[in-house]
This record gives structure tokens, C-alpha cells and sequence, in this order.
């Protein structure tokens, strides 16, 4: 059962068929746009949709509001120095700014970074300095339905081609994703995380964290790697980040709070270079755009996310998830992550081609059906087509992530989930896809206008 009591509550809004149908017209069908207030069920993101403890809230009360050096920020270093072991941590608005900062002052035009997978931000961070995003997933990852514990591993063997390779010098950094969200939300195991690590030094490559599921990739090594069983969450945690040169965080995550974020790095000379880059763009050091209650919940949940009692509870309420979703005939990425389910919808509507997004068909008709929301990482998010419409490039997988929150849903909103799954996989092959009509030339799902494609023949 879940580790907690519930202190508050808040009631969800239930709208009728023919609403959401007029809502999803007014929005020209990009979930993004919809009024919170139109969802019963926001499994768009797990990113500062959590709910507070009782203990952020009272450490948030004491915030300091200083502007420069408050104790909320003092707090705040401490924690993350000691979960880190990083001389230098600054703190950011969330994590797209800590990429901004950290890119802007570690890349040039040409550079190369590598990734066991890049998302969206993270991406789009790196290009708009002119540098190129590569990903080298783990061989593994290709199978959907393999139950790989670690399908979210770099592939060494490519990262030790690529660094000794022709392209080795415009290599700036390689960035390691805990838990690799792009690749399904599965995580990185420690000996892969090691391994990197050697072939970035052997190389002079600094090495980064993308530590913003840090937490639920600790507790995945220690249910599933030989030699971490007896550790704990935390101790897993302190080793992975002291086995990098550095790392950028969305605490929105992990840390378990509305807003927050920060990077922390050993090297001096990056450190003062980001220190003032951010005072120019985010706030002064000692607060980085955020408040000091801010500050605060976030040294607190910081704190609170490697409980094992609470890594337990997440881990359970997403397998009670993927058990809801397979019976109702719907295939996810195996082995279910922590953070998110995704669901295969490729598989489910294979009558939809990749340049009319199944995947966003499929988190369509989830809203439709039963006032879901959810996110596409299909061709939608990773496809090109040319001024024709004509599809360039697809996506290797049509996906849906259903994002979960922390503390915020219980079982039996899950169960709905599932309940709704049954009732679309009952008239998949009625679905229809989409065309888009409107896009911009980066992160186009967030803003792209679309229609439906009628089903013909």
C-alpha cells in the first residue's frame, strides 16, 4: 500500500464525450494546448506534477527570501553536495536551463555530443549551439518486448569507435540519461555507467549526468544488478554521481517539487563560466531564478526521494499499471520503467502509417475515450517530412508515454487507464490518424496544429 495518508485533496473535473470532442477541435488536436480543467487523468508528464509531503510544505514556510546567500540556499548546497560530492552546484529554474547554461558554455559551433538517448529539450539545448545530438542506445533497447533489466545502456563498443574514431575530436561531452527516457524509461545499470566513464577519461571527455530519474535508476540497480542487492537507494545514488565529471538536474523529477533544478560540476574554470551566464539569464548564484522556499522543498525532496519505502510504492504502481494495460490487449515497452509506462502503439493501429502518428492517434482517442492525457515520442516528435508532406524520416517506434506523477493518482485511477485501453484495443482498427497543418522548425509537437485523416478503403 502506499506509504503515505492523504492530507488534501483536490477534486478531479468529469466531462462528457461530446466536450472533449469540442475540446480537441478548439486545440486542433495538440493535447498541449488543452485547459488542465478539460483532463481528468494528466499523464502528460511527471515533471512538477507531484505532490508535496507534509515536510516540504513546513521547509517551504521557513523559506529565506534573501536575494543573496540565504539560508534556503545554503541548505539547499549542502544536500547536494553531499548526494553528489561536487565542489561546484548551482542552482537553476529547471532542468532546460541548467541544459542551456551548461551547452552554451561547454559547446561550439560543430561539437558533438553523445548520449545513450538525447530528449526533447536536451536535443534542442544542444543544436540551437550549432552542435550535433547523437544518440547510441544499447543494441538491446531495439527490442521492445525483451525484459532486459538495463535496456537504457549506452552502447559502449559504439562510444569507444566514435571517441578513438575520425569524429573523436568533436566530441565535447557525452551525457548519460538516468533513467533513459527517451529509450523508454529504462535505466542505466552501474557497470555500463563505469565502463563510460574509463572511456571518457581515457579520452579527455567529460562526462555528464542527466540526473533527473537519478533515484529510480538506483533503485532498478539494486533490484536487478549483481553486487548492488545490498545497497541502498542512496548509497547506489552517491557512486553514480561521483562516477561523473558533472551533471544537470530537473528537479521537477526527482526532487520531487513544482520547480527546481540544478548543475553541478568538479571543474572550476566551467563552473565560473555557467556561475555567470547564469547570473546574467537566471538569478544570482545563490538562487538561480527560483525562490527559497523553492530552494528548500527541493533540498527537502531531495532528501525524501531515495527512501526505499517510497521507490517501492513506485515501482508497485507502475507494475499494477503495466498488469491493467496488458490485459486489456495493449503492448508497452517491456520491462516496465518506474517513471512511465509507453505504450506500443505501432503495434496496436498498424493500419496507421508512421507519417499520420499512431502514436498520437493513440493519445487522441485516450483523451477522447476517457479524458487521458498523454504524450506521443512517435514520428510526431521524431519525424521529418518535406513541404509536400511527404514523410523524409520516421521514428524507429511509435510510442505513447503515460507519464506517471508522484503520490498524485491511486490504483484505481490506473484502473481507469486500463479500463479505457479495453474499450479502444475493442474498435482499434476504427482509429484514425492525423496530418499536421501547422509546425515549427524544433519541439514541433508541442506547438504543431493537426487534422484527422479519414480512413479510406
Amino acid at each position: 500500500m502506499e506509504p503515505y495518508r492523504i492530507k488534501v485533496v483536490e477534486p478531479i473535473l468529469f466531462t462528457t464525450r461530446q466536450q472533449r470532442e469540442e475540446a480537441l477541435r478548439r486545440v486542433n488536436y495538440n493535447l498541449f494546448d488543452l485547459r488542465a480543467e478539460e483532463v481528468t487523468i494528466d499523464l502528460l508528464t511527471d515533471s512538477g506534477t507531484g505532490a508535496l509531503s507534509a515536510a516540504q510544505l513546513a521547509a517551504g514556510m521557513a523559506g529565506d527570501e534573501s536575494y543573496s546567500g540565504s539560508r534556503s540556499f545554503y541548505r539547499f548546497h549542502e544536500t547536494v553536495t553531499e548526494l553528489t560530492g561536487y565542489a561546484h552546484i548551482l542552482p537553476a529554474h529547471q532542468g532546460r536551463a541548467a541544459e542551456r547554461v551548461l551547452f552554451t558554455t561547454l559547446l561550439e559551433r560543430g561539437n558533438l555530443v553523445l548520449s545513450n538517448t538525447h530528449f526533447d529539450t536536451t536535443r534542442a539545448n544542444v543544436e540551437l549551439n550549432e552542435a550535433e545530438a547523437r544518440d547510441l542506445p544499447c543494441p538491446e533497447a531495439k527490442n521492445l518486448d525483451s525484459t532486459e533489466p538495463f535496456k537504457g545502456n549506452i552502447d559502449l563498443e559504439a562510444l569507444a569507435q566514435t571517441l578513438s574514431g575520425p569524429e573523436g575530436s568533436r566530441v565535447a561531452v557525452v551525457v548519460m540519461t538516468i533513467t533513459n527516457n527517451g529509450g523508454g524509461g529504462q535505466p542505466v545499470s552501474m557497470d555500463n555507467l563505469k565502463r563510460t566513464a574509463a572511456l571518457c577519461r581515457q579520452h579527455g571527455v567529460p562526462l555528464f549526468l542527466d540526473a533527473a530519474r537519478f533515484a529510480e535508476n538506483a533503485w532498478l540497480v539494486t533490484r536487478h544488478e549483481e553486487g548492488y542487492r545490498d545497497r541502498t537507494p542512496r548509497q547506489v545514488a552517491e557512486e553514480a554521481f561521483r562516477l561523473a565529471d558533472g551533471c544537470m538536474m530537473s528537479a521537477k523529477k526527482d526532487g520531487i517539487v513544482h520547480i527546481g533544478g540544478f548543475i553541478g560540476t568538479n571543474d572550476p574554470e566551467l563552473a565560473q563560466k555557467c556561475e555567470l551566464l547564469l547570473i546574467a539569464t537566471e538569478g544570482f548564484a545563490t538562487y538561480g531564478g527560483l525562490a527559497g522556499r523553492d530552494l528548500d522543498m527541493m533540498a527537502q525532496g531531495l532528501t525524501e526521494v531515495t527512501e526505499p519505502s517510497y521507490l517501492a510504492e513506485r515501482a508497485e504502481i507502475a507494475s499494477h499499471l503495466a498488469h491493467r494495460v496488458r490485459a486489456a490487449g495493449v503492448d508497452i515497452v517491456e520491462p516496465p520503467g518506474m517513471h512511465a509506462l509507453y505504450l506500443n502503439a505501432g503495434r496496436l493501429l498498424p493500419h496507421i502509417p508512421p507519417h499520420q502518428y499512431p502514436g498520437h492517434a493513440l493519445a487522441c482517442q485516450l483523451y477522447l475515450e476517457g479524458g487521458i492525457r498523454s504524450a506521443e515520442l512517435g514520428s510526431l516528435y521524431l519525424g521529418e517530412e518535406d513541404e509536400h508532406g511527404n514523410p523524409i524520416k520516421s521514428a524507429p517506434y511509435e510510442l505513447v508515454r503515460l507519464a506517471l506523477p508522484r503520490r498524485v493518482y491511486t490504483r484505481s485511477h490506473y484502473d481507469h487507464v486500463g479500463e479505457t485501453l479495453a474499450k479502444i484495443a475493442n474498435y482499434a482498427d476504427q482509429v484514425y490518424g492525423f496530418r499536421i497543418t501547422d509546425q515549427s522548425p524544433i519541439l514541433r509537437h508541442f506547438r504543431a496544429t493537426l487534422v484527422p485523416v479519414p480512413i479510406t478503403g
